[in-house]
């Protein structure tokens, strides 16, 4: 198979064309009135208490058990307490069984100077830790539309499925929601969780449009093809859409769902977002390392370090800058002008590092299938990536990765150009 690589406007040209074959259309800007967003405080903390290890129960994510729990009511007292003594209100809990802690989201009082409670519950002993709640942004910007995939020839996909397409593989999309029923994401979904106090589960464009580049469904004769169209998808709902379609999550909606990921046996983790460095998520996502979990997130191109979580050690840092950012520590994937599943059985053009992210957790969840035991480290050591200009192209070679682990080329390769992203972080 042949390696094309379509300019910008033919491809555009091309996705129209195939849409109006297929009796399709793009989602016009501002045509879905977007949810409320939850109603966030910029002075609210989350306070963790240490769980005593009886309380562990591997069989659920604490939703409705956890407030079952008969050690529940003493924790609640302490939290009780410590927010009685700090001037706090309790505004929500939640287990965190995968950390070993009880995580309360509580309001300070508007007296309080920044940063003197944290400092002061840092010093409690009732009190594992306590934390800012941080805001957190998406990094949006042969079915009849798979010509027009950037994926479908760069990555070679067709020739790719020869060897593996992430059957069964479990990849946790993190993100806004993900529409259950689209015809491209019927009977793709393992799960269906919202962690967004307040709301509804509601289908969004952000994580309709990460969960359908990762698996939607091939071979259906409708739209895209995910590029692991057999893996399983886990829709945590751990983000919203604000006014204006931009997509918002915070430490707790997404600390909830990373302890739902790891609870439920996610083998890859897609966080396409970015925002500061956070405790919680750090202790989660160092959780999900060393369960041997992948962890994919977009790189903020605006961030020296490129933002958080791509920034931290053993997170598979992913950006759509084509080559721009490209080092030892950032694998590049197509993120422009990808076609992709929109809420309303829509299909849309979309770009940046988010869709970036979702092309590189719908590869791990290949490599996945192929090689299940690979450490973190041998999975860095495998990933071949284009180093230009011979090819016009640089990010992944998802074609010399797949050969560099099974020994056998499935498709056109050549990797005697190629540079080997080993770095580990």
């Amino acid at each position: 198979m042949s390696r094309l690589f379509a300019p910008v406007r033919a491809m555009a040209v091309l996705f129209a064309l195939a849409m109006g074959c297929s009796g399709v259309h793009a989602q016009p800007a501002g045509a879905d009135t977007p949810p409320q967003a939850v109603k966030e405080s910029p002075r609210e903390i989350l306070v963790m208490l240490r769980l005593p290890a009886p309380h562990f129960r591997p069989d659920s994510y604490y939703p409705s058990s956890y407030r079952d729990d008969s050690g529940r009511v003493a924790r609640r007292r302490i939290a009780e307490a410590v927010a009685r003594e700090y001037g706090l209100t309790i505004l929500e809990d939640w287990a965190m069984p995968s950390l070993s802690v009880d995580c309360y989201r509580m309001a300070e009082p508007a007296a309080a100077a920044p940063g003197t409670i944290i400092d002061a519950l840092s010093r409690d002993k009732r009190v594992s830790w306590a934390q800012p709640v941080n805001t957190f942004a998406g990094q949006g910007a042969s079915d009849p539309l798979y010509p027009v995939q950037p994926a479908a020839a760069q990555w070679q996909l067709a020739d790719i499925r020869k060897a593996a397409t992430g059957r069964n593989v479990m990849v946790a999309v993190i993100d806004s929601g993900v529409e259950a029923d689209h015809p491209d994401l019927a009977g793709q979904l393992a799960y269906k969780e919202n962690f967004v106090d307040g709301q509804a589960y509601a289908a969004e464009h952000h994580g309709t449009g990460v969960a359908g580049v990762i698996a939607a469904r091939a071979g259906n004769g409708v739209g895209i093809e995910g590029v692991a169209p057999n893996a399983r998808i886990m829709a945590l709902r751990g983000c919203w859409e604000i006014a204006g379609g931009a997509t918002r999550c915070n430490s707790f909606t997404l600390g909830k769902a990373l302890n739902f990921a790891l609870m439920n046996g996610a083998q890859v983790v897609n966080l396409s977002l970015t925002g500061p460095p956070d405790r919680l998520l750090r202790e989660l996502i160092d959780a999900a390392c060393a369960r041997g979990m992948r962890v994919v997130s977009a790189v903020d191109a605006t961030r020296a370090d490129g933002g958080f979580p791509a920034s931290h050690p053993g997170v598979f840092a992913v950006s759509a800058d084509d080559g721009k950012r490209a080092g030892a520590q950032i694998l590049t994937a197509p993120g422009r002008d990808i076609p992709t599943s929109a809420p309303g059985g829509r299909w849309d053009m979309v770009s940046g590092s988010s869709y970036s992210a979702a092309h590189i957790s719908g590869m791990m969840a290949v490599l996945s299938e192929l090689k299940p035991g690979l450490t973190l480290a041998q999975v860095r050591a495998s990933l071949v990536q284009n180093n230009g200009p011979a090819s016009a192209q640089t990010g992944i070679d998802f074609c010399a990765t797949v050969t560099r682990l099974t020994g056998k080329c499935t498709c056109v390769c050549d990797t005697t150009d190629k540079v080997i992203h080993a770095a580990q972080r």
